[in-house]
Parts: C-alpha cells; structure tokens; sequence
C-alpha cells in the first residue's frame, strides 16, 4: 500500500507541474497577436471543412471552452471568443476540431458521447457506494463491488477523453499552420499549448487508474481477509 502512496503522490505532483505549466504558456501565448478573433477562428475553420450546422457561441467562465454535440454549438469562454492571440486561436480551433470529428464520424467521439449518460450516472453515485462498501467490507464485498465497476466506467471515460482530445488538437494545429494563420513560431506556440492542455488528460486518466486500483486492492484485501 506504501507503494500506491508514492505512485499516487506522484500523479497528484505532475498534475501540479502540469496544471502551472499549462497557465504559463496560455498567458505567454496570450500576448502574442493574431489577426483573427476565436470566435473568427472556429467561423473560418468550419468554413474550410464546409461544415455550416454548427453555431460558435459565447459563453461565461475562463477555460469553459467546449463543443457539445447535442445541439451542435461550439461554445467558446469571454477570454477566447473576442481574443486575437495564439492562445485563444489555439483554443478554438481545437474546440472546432471537435466540431469535425463529429461531422466525419470519429469513432472515439462517438464512442465517449455514447458514455457521456452512463458515467454521469455512474458518478453520481459512485462516491456514496464506495464509502457504503469500505464500511460494509468485512460483512459483504458486493457494495463495494459495485462501486468499482461504477469508478471503472469513469475510468475508461477518461482514457477514451484521450485520443479524442488528442486528435482534434493535431486537426486544431494542421488547420492553424495550413490557413496560413500561424506559421513557424506561432505555430508551435500553438501545439506547445495544445500538448499541455493533452498532458492534463493524461495525467487525469492516471489518477483515476490509480484510484481504481486502489479500491480493487482494497476489495481483493477485504475476500482474503
């Protein structure tokens, strides 16, 4: 158990690490101009895949940048949509590289939109079975059992969140680099901050791996004894 303790400390400081770094360079990239708005970005690269169903909306908060597939709106935070930055293009074309997936039918979108309903359940009451099954261990295995499949399915959410993540930040910088919107420099501004925003998933779907492992040994622990 001492070991988890280390592994999962370990996590817990890369996500640290990974988390400031990502704040830093979206701050540096932030002072680096472009000609286009976020809002013009993910306008033009929906254009260039002629997708024309998608609305760009503006929506409240700082980095709550997201496409949702249901309605087919690619929602961009106050700090994105108005901004003329690397940054903020780096953002929205990513946002839009989900916008694509789902026209062309990316089968990892699809398949993570497919959980979307089940693990919003499952984390709902997840936590509560999992504190019912370490209280009842020693009596019955099945809560606990429970809790497990239920966190498992969170975990496999996150690592099916990687390629998709992954994907439409390589689409993002593809677009970015070939609209002739960023070029040399900016251009790898751009994927240097879309490979931090990637890290925060990895370490994410890490964390949760670990956790789950943690509740299996504590299962397995709890048969044996």
């Amino acid at each position: 158990m001492a070991v988890y303790w280390i592994i999962f400390g370990a996590i817990a400081l890369a996500s640290w690490i990974v988390s400031k770094s990502l704040e830093s360079k979206f701050e540096k990239y932030s002072q680096v101009s472009l000609p286009l708005t976020g809002k013009q970005v993910a306008e033009r690269m929906l254009l260039d895949y002629g997708i024309t169903d998608v609305t760009v909306k503006c929506v409240k908060g700082h980095l709550t940048d997201h496409y949702n597939p249901q309605d087919k709106t690619l929602n961009l935070s106050e700090s994105v949509y108005s901004a003329a930055n690397v940054a903020a293009a780096a953002v929205a074309a990513h946002e839009t590289g989900h916008a694509l997936q789902h026209a062309v039918g990316y089968a990892p979108l699809r398949l993570r939109s497919a959980l979307v309903p089940v693990v919003s359940v499952s984390s709902k009451w997840m936590s509560i079975i999992l504190l019912v099954g370490m209280l009842l261990l020693q009596y019955t295995p099945l809560p606990l059992e429970i809790g497990v499949v239920l966190f498992g399915l969170t975990t496999l959410f996150s690592f099916v969140t990687l390629p998709v993540e992954v994907n439409a930040s390589q689409r993002a910088v593809k677009w970015l680099e070939e609209s002739g919107l960023t070029y040399g420099e900016t251009t790898r501004m751009a994927s240097s901050a879309l490979h931090s925003a990637a890290y925060t998933y990895v370490v994410a779907a890490l964390s949760s791996l670990a956790t789950l492992l943690y509740y299996v040994f504590l299962l397995v622990g709890g048969r044996r004894s």
